[in-house]
């Protein structure tokens, strides 16, 4: 069940995000609580460009036009690179039902949030599970969640492979060289590829 409460009215909001491990500092919630715009975010936090570099994208049959009858997936992976370096890697399955979602994802090639922003909607947030755990050295942070809006929905998986990026900030990426081989990649091809990618496909 989805465990995040976002509530406002006249006089106050509130973002509850009751079972968030305890040790997650103020700018990692703002980040796991992020609806489409975490590149905005990280790009704010850091103050340089992100960088989206494509890992892969299975794409099913374009046969027809995206519709609820006939909708187009594809499983994708990318990096979210600052300053030479990966800061996010994200692993989605991705749902289009309408020609206009289509032609935005596919054919002009928007990532993910940029797309649901040219769509000029606001999506559906539900954050699914958000955990903390130490691969080799590092200290990851992930999270699996959903964006819906009308003709494109997306489950993505996101992981943050070095906790210290967000207590160090500049220090962090200028340090060493990049090693995208060894960010993430050192555990299981089940996460590598998670089985609800490949279930989601339709070929």
């Amino acid at each position: 069940m989805p465990f995040v409460v976002d509530s406002y009215n006249t006089a106050s909001t509130s973002v509850q995000l009751p079972y968030m491990p305890s040790d997650t500092t103020g700018i990692e919630r703002i980040m796991l609580a992020a609806q489409g715009d975490l590149q905005r975010l990280l790009s704010t936090f850091f103050a340089r460009p992100i960088f989206v570099e494509p890992v892969y994208a299975d794409t099913s049959p374009r046969l027809h036009s995206a519709s609820p009858d006939y909708a187009i997936t594809q499983s994708r992976r990318v990096h979210l690179v600052c300053a030479g370096k990966v800061v996010c890697v994200a692993t989605s399955t991705v749902t289009l039902t309408s020609p206009v979602a289509e032609r935005l994802f596919l054919d002009d090639k928007f990532p993910i949030g940029q797309t649901i922003r040219k769509l000029g909607q606001s999506p559906r947030f539900s954050l699914l599970n958000v955990e903390t755990l130490t691969v080799g050295t590092k200290r990851e942070i992930r999270r699996t969640y959903t964006l819906e809006t009308e003709g494109f929905s997306a489950e993505i998986l996101e992981v943050f492979p070095d906790r210290d990026m967000f207590i160090r900030g500049e220090a962090w990426l200028l340090e060493g060289q990049p090693e995208r081989d060894s960010t993430c990649a050192s555990v299981t091809e089940s996460y590598l590829r998670p089985e609800w990618l490949s279930l989601s496909v339709v070929h």
